[in-house]
Formats: C-alpha cells, structure tokens, sequence
C-alpha cells in the first residue's frame, strides 16, 4: 500500500495517489481528504522508495512502521513534535537499534513518526506488500529509478 502513499515536497502530511497523468497527479491529503494536483515539477517521493540507513544494510520503512507498531501495539505513538532530540533518538533506538547514528537526524525521526502517527488515523494498512502490476496506475518518478533514503 506505500506504492500509493506520497510525500509532496512543501506541503505538510502524506497523500494518497488517486490518478496519474501525462502532466500531473491527483493526490487526496490524508489530514484533510482534499484533493489537489501535483505537477511534475514538484517533487514527489512514494514512501514504498523510503528507506533507513543502518550499519548494516537499509531498512524499507515498511519494516521500521512494522516495528514502530509492535512497539506501540498498533496504536500511535507517545512521543509529540515538542518532545526532545534525545528522547526521539532514544526511542528510535529502541525500534532500531542499528540505525546510522551519523547519518539519521532527529529531524527525521520526527518525520517518520509524524507519518506513522498519519497512517495509522487513516488506517491504512502498510503491512501489506504490493507487487507492480499493469493493473496499477503508473507510480511517480522516483530521481534516477532509484530508491531515496532518509538521511
């Protein structure tokens, strides 16, 4: 289901690709339900391209919102934008211990909770792995066919 979960660039949330066309998307917000164009201008990254640096090899996101739930037991988590640098690299640490301390900022922690805390009001379902198929609208380009890492 992150196949059709967008992040926009400048705009705040994550939206749901609703339709694609040779010059644009039709996203619907998942704060709000509004439904609003996306040109290929913008900058637009499906959070199926999303992965976490570690010292090992890169986590899908998929996997972190998996652990990110089992964590919390299917609900939101405690931690708020107003919370600390040190407490949101704590608890990341506990729901990835190997994540690349010199390469994953709380910035981005607090990105990627804010987008657990979206998807799971919305219920949807990010546990469930989607194979590309011709039924499927095409996807947004990602830079270069490749996946994108937050930093």
């Amino acid at each position: 289901m992150l196949t059709k979960i967008l992040s926009v660039s400048g705009k705040p949330g994550l939206y749901k690709l609703i339709s694609t066309s040779k010059n644009l998307n039709i996203v619907e917000s998942l704060l709000d339900g509004k439904r609003v164009p996306v040109y290929l201008t913008e900058k637009v990254v499906a959070l199926s391209d999303v992965s976490i640096y570690t010292t090992e090899e890169d986590v899908p996101l998929r996997e972190v919102f998996q652990k990110i739930k089992e964590k919390e037991s299917g609900a939101k988590t405690a931690l708020s934008s107003k919370s600390s640098n040190k407490e949101f690299f704590s608890y990341f640490g506990e729901v990835l211990p190997n994540y690349d301390t010199d390469k994953v900022y709380a910035s981005d922690i607090k990105k990627l909770l804010n987008w657990y805390n979206i998807l799971i009001d919305g219920n949807i379902d990010f546990e469930q792995v989607e194979e590309k198929t011709e039924d499927n609208p095409a996807e947004p380009e990602t830079e270069n066919g490749k996946q994108r890492k937050i930093k």
